[in-house]
């Protein structure tokens, strides 16, 4: 479409718009391990590292397509596998200085992932400098190559206090909510063309539920 129609004040409008789809509605997530390049040994032969060093996990506010389950029979028995595919909005791993990697890991529930695509989605209404998001594939992580605690939330069968999410923080481009820090910009309020949300980010959540429906909206006013 025309640069004439499509300027950067509607490229801001619809990247807010899709944060706010992803971040205050949606509310799924990845956690993802960066593998540090400098810290792991690689075998000299097979030039893959055996035993590897990751930073600490960053949450990315994400949408999963979820594939289902496949099951091989090899010379061992019968193997399960999942593959996921993730996409990220290319504006947020922007602000949060974060370049995804093929080769790095990811979690998503219980299950651990090696990135083996990570690919820039199709450019926004044909302008070359805007992209519309990060597309990751991700393939079930061999057992042992990543060894961590899947970080909630992962399954309802589990006791963990963490395995079921019973709250849900909005960030509506705040700077921290009651969850911390969000890294979370939007763009029109940065720049001073909208006015921040006056109500703020509101969180669905066992607090201030008076009438026994397990969660409501929550508003500390």
């Amino acid at each position: 479409m025309a640069r004439l129609f499509i300027t950067p004040r509607e490229i801001d409008f619809i990247s807010d718009i899709t944060k706010e789809v992803i971040k205050d509605i949606i509310g799924q997530k990845i956690f993802y391990y960066r593998v540090r390049d400098d810290l792991s040994s690689v075998h000299d032969i097979y030039e893959e590292s055996r035993d590897k060093i990751f930073d600490p996990p960053i949450d990315i506010d994400a949408i999963v397509d979820w594939r289902p389950q496949e099951f091989k029979t090899n010379k061992f028995g019968v193997e399960e596998m999942s593959m996921i595919d993730i996409y990220i909005h290319r504006r947020d791993l922007i602000d949060k200085d974060l370049e995804v990697r093929t080769g790095d890991y990811f979690s998503f529930g219980r299950i651990f992932f090696e990135i083996t695509s990570a690919n820039d989605e199709k450019n926004l209404f044909g302008q070359v400098e805007y992209t519309v998001g990060t597309k990751l594939v991700g393939k079930q992580a061999r057992r042992g190559a990543i060894d961590k605690v899947a970080l909630g939330p992962t399954d309802e069968a589990f006791d963990d206090v963490d395995a079921t999410q019973k709250e849900f923080v909005q960030q509506r481009g705040q700077a921290e909510n009651s969850n911390g820090v969000t890294n979370d910009i939007r763009q029109l309020q940065k720049d001073n063309k909208l006015d921040s949300p006056l109500s703020g980010p509101q969180e669905v959540s066992e607090r201030g539920d008076t009438s026994g429906v397990s969660s409501s909206f929550y508003d500390e006013k």
